[in-house]
C-alpha cells in the first residue's frame, strides 16, 4: 500500500461566492495554493475559521503534517495596539483569532510552517511586532501590487545567503510576485529579517532557533509556482519536511 499523502493545512476564509450560483458564507481559498501543494505531492486540507481555544488549536494542528498560513485581508491593527489607517477597511476578527491560535499551536510543536503575505504579518504580530498599515504613504517605497485581488507586481528581492529560505529557493535574488499595502514595521521578538526588497521592505522572516522547517515570505510564491521552479520549491520542501 502506498504511503499516505502528507496532510497540509491551509487557512481558508468565509466569503460569498457569486459563480455559478450565489452562495453565502462559503469556505474559500484561491486554488493556486492547493495546486502548488498537490504538485509537491501533498494533500491540501482547508481549515474553516471558527472560534478556537488553545487546546482546540493544538488538536487541529496535531492532525496535520504541515501548516500554511495564507494571504488575505488586513490584520486588525487593534491586535498590535494601533488605530486603523483609513485604508484599512476590511478586517475579520474571527479570522485573526483563528489563524493566530493555529500559528501559536504550530510554533509550540515541530509542525513545518509556511507563512505567506498576511501569514507573515500575523507571525510578526504574534511575536509582539507591528505593521506599517499603508506603505504607499512612505517615501521611496516602490510598487508592491494591489491587494485583495487587484493585481500583482513582479520585482526582485535579496535573500540572505546561508538561510533556509535561500537554500530552498536555490537563489538569493529571486523574482517574486506580491500584492499588499502593508508590511512589517517593528520586528517581533525572536524573529529575524532575512530578505528585503530594493526599497527596504521586509520580504521574509525566520524564527530564530526553531528547528522545525519554517519559511515566512511577504510575497505570494503560489502565484507563480506553476511557471517558476524557484517558487514551487518552497512547496516541494514544505511537503518534504511534512513527510519527515
Amino acid at each position: 500500500m502506498a504511503d499516505p499523502l502528507p496532510r497540509i493545512g491551509l487557512t481558508a476564509r468565509r466569503r460569498g461566492v457569486d459563480q455559478p450560483n450565489p452562495l453565502v458564507e462559503s469556505i474559500a481559498l484561491q486554488a493556486t495554493y492547493s495546486d502548488a501543494v498537490e504538485r509537491a505531492g501533498g494533500l491540501p486540507v482547508l481549515l474553516a475559521p471558527r472560534e478556537l481555544d488553545p487546546d482546540d488549536a493544538r488538536r487541529i494542528v496535531a492532525t496535520l503534517d504541515a501548516l500554511i498560513s495564507t494571504g488575505g485581508t488586513d490584520v486588525d491593527p487593534g491586535i498590535y495596539g494601533q488605530e486603523p489607517h483609513p485604508t484599512v477597511k476590511v478586517v475579520d476578527q474571527l479570522q485573526d483569532s483563528f489563524e493566530l491560535a493555529l500559528l501559536e499551536a504550530a510554533l509550540e510543536t515541530d509542525v513545518p510552517l509556511l507563512c505567506i503575505c498576511r501569514g507573515l504579518q500575523l507571525l510578526n504580530v504574534s511575536k509582539g511586532g507591528t505593521l506599517h498599515q499603508h506603505i504607499p504613504d512612505m517615501p521611496g517605497i516602490g510598487e508592491h501590487g494591489i491587494p485583495f485581488g487587484g493585481g500583482g507586481t513582479i520585482h526582485s528581492v535579496t535573500v540572505d545567503a546561508g538561510t533556509r529560505l535561500g537554500d530552498v529557493l536555490g537563489t538569493t535574488s529571486p523574482m517574486v510576485e506580491c500584492h499588499h499595502h502593508q508590511a512589517v514595521d517593528r520586528v517581533g521578538d525572536g524573529l529575524s529579517v532575512i530578505a528585503r526588497a530594493a526599497d527596504g521592505t521586509v520580504e521574509a522572516l525566520e524564527v530564530v532557533g526553531r528547528t522545525a522547517w519554517t519559511v515566512a515570505v511577504q510575497w505570494h510564491p503560489e502565484d507563480t509556482a506553476g511557471s517558476d521552479p524557484h517558487q514551487q520549491r518552497v512547496f516541494d520542501e514544505l511537503v518534504r519536511a511534512a513527510r519527515r
